[in-house]
């Protein structure tokens, strides 16, 4: 918060005091110090209402409670709503948004399933909140309750639906919500329609996206925006940049923001367009007069990274007028590691081991590198250094929704009730890919275990588990769709490939950089990833 909107809040809270008698006053000074996160003068406000004697005023004690769950003070908020001598729906719904807010969802179900009444902001308010807390499984069957019990669906509802369907790669959800918004003609909302093009991008569907966006009847920088980031994440980068150029020749209609050229810049960098990438970055500081933020700087060094500009980036580093952060440096190390450039990579690695000791992946990245180079000692005392510290792996996990439900797996795993099919099926699979020279790659392994033991644990990667659910689950021919928390692995890159060829399967695989679509043993990404 700046010191100006400091003073003036206190200017005007001491004012307030001379005349009191103006009640709408304080919820907008609340509201201020909410936006703001100005608990401070949240608390002198308070302080003045419990004077005055305020406290029995719905408005001004609900006005209190949002500002302190914004402030994050949510024990404070809760104090608020249970003190208060009565409460509405509006009070409960703003104290539900606050825990969600604060990641306590577990008390907004409790306290939501206590509500003798609801209404529909009541619903989203849990919904959305389970959303941007990524618990959208949960965030789905509370919408299937919300239909059931025959609550108002309103555009607000329809926007948290899709976005949690745009996390979860739920694509035939997603595709009912889009009947309903239809049914309703909420595809006429600015906000549904966005979602509506997010979420088909996020599912690997670019020509559902673009579809939804050429029937928007108004676009707005977030409409283009969100078409832009598609492509790019979907592999299309040639096709991110004629939407780019097609938004420029709308001239003052919709001008780009510093996203926009995120998502033009992430599109440049996973479609080896270099050139390219670089006029943008020069366009956005020099036309638009935006300053670069951090993702800006790291999708540069990606860029250059990727095309194996190593010292290029080295250099674009080494000159940035801010300090490179854990992202920008792992994607430099991430670039020295697949050149095999052992001296920038062990550059690299030591200033970001020097900026986030405790970053699990900063080590991972090293101790596979190691392996890959044959230096066994240096994996050795990577993994070493992982134990002394207490750092742990991110565990691994990937997604697939069948029919409407979203399915889990975490490599190894045999919880699944159809595990033994899976896995039945995954050996004959395997047998048929060897045939045609698939040969596992156990390089990521560094346990101390022998080769057949390294292969099992390769064989059983989350990826191929869901693949595996999907195949058994569904008609031949059918597309899958799977989602994976981490990068996706060279094995099981290569095995995707394969199955896409063997099956006859479209497959696309969405990991926490980009897409990958696979069609007879090919990838979209030409292994640039």
């Amino acid at each position: 918060m700046t010191s100006q909107v400091s003073i003036t809040l206190l200017y005007e809270l001491q004012k307030s005091r001379l005349n009191f008698g103006n009640l709408f006053f304080l919820p907008q000074i609340l509201r201020a110090c909410g936006r703001f996160s100005a608990v401070k003068e949240g608390k002198q406000a308070h302080s003045l209402i419990l004077k005055y004697g305020f406290t029995r005023n719905l408005n001004i004690m609900t006005s209190l409670l949002d500002m302190y769950s914004k402030c994050n003070y949510i024990e404070d908020a809760h104090n608020v709503f249970v003190e208060m001598p009565e409460r509405d729906i509006v009070a409960t719904n703003s104290m539900i948004s606050g825990l969600c807010r604060c990641h306590s969802t577990s008390k907004a179900i409790e306290l939501f399933n206590n509500m003798d009444e609801r209404d529909e902001s009541t619903w989203n308010s849990l919904i959305s909140g389970l959303g941007q807390n990524s618990e959208g499984k949960i965030g789905l069957f509370f919408f299937e309750r919300m239909r059931l019990e025959g609550a108002k669906i309103d555009a607000i509802t329809s926007v948290s639906v899709l976005s949690i369907c745009a996390d979860l790669a739920a694509l035939n959800y997603g595709r009912k919500i889009h009947g309903l918004v239809m049914k309703y003609g909420f595809n006429f909302d600015l906000p549904v329609g966005n979602s509506m093009i997010d979420m088909y991008a996020k599912c690997g569907c670019m020509n559902y996206a673009l579809l939804c966006f050429n029937q928007m009847s108004v676009k707005n920088v977030v409409s283009w925006t969100s078409l832009i980031s598609g492509f790019g994440k979907n592999g299309q980068g040639e096709d991110a940049l004629k939407a780019f150029d097609a938004m420029e020749r709308l001239k003052d209609c919709v001008v780009p923001n510093k996203i926009t050229f995120l998502g033009a810049l992430y599109a440049c960098s996973h479609g080896g367009l270099v050139q390219e990438g670089k006029e943008i970055f020069n366009k956005m500081v020099y036309k638009y007069s935006i300053t670069p933020i951090m993702e800006h700087y790291t999708c540069m060094v990606d860029l250059l990274g990727r095309s194996g500009r190593l010292f290029e980036a080295y250099s674009f580093i080494k000159n940035m007028p801010i300090k490179p952060d854990a992202k920008v440096l792992t994607a430099f190390l991430s670039s020295c590691c697949s050149y095999m450039n052992v001296e920038l990579a062990k550059t690299a690695s030591n200033m970001l081991l020097e900026l986030e000791p405790e970053e699990a992946g900063v080590y991972m990245l090293m101790s596979n590198f190691y392996g890959q180079i044959g230096d066994l000692e240096s994996v050795v005392n990577v993994r070493r250094l992982m134990l002394n510290r207490g750092i742990k792996k991110e565990k691994a996990n990937t997604w697939i929704e069948i029919d409407n439900k979203v399915h889990t797996f975490e490599s190894g795993d045999k919880s699944h009730p159809r595990s033994r099919e899976i896995y039945s099926y995954l050996e004959e699979l395997i047998e048929k890919m060897k045939k045609i020279g698939y040969v596992v790659n156990t390089s990521m392994i560094m346990q101390n275990v022998d080769d057949d033991k390294k292969e099992e644990i390769v064989l059983s990667h989350s990826e191929k588990l869901a693949i595996g659910f999907g195949l058994i689950s569904t008609s031949p021919g059918t597309s899958l769709m799977i989602v994976k928390n981490l990068r996706m692995c060279v094995d099981c890159h290569l095995a995707t490939a394969l199955i896409s060829k063997i099956e006859g399967r479209e497959i696309v695989a969405r990991d926490s950089t980009r897409f990958h679509h696979f069609k007879n043993g090919i990838c979209s990404c030409r292994n640039y990833w």
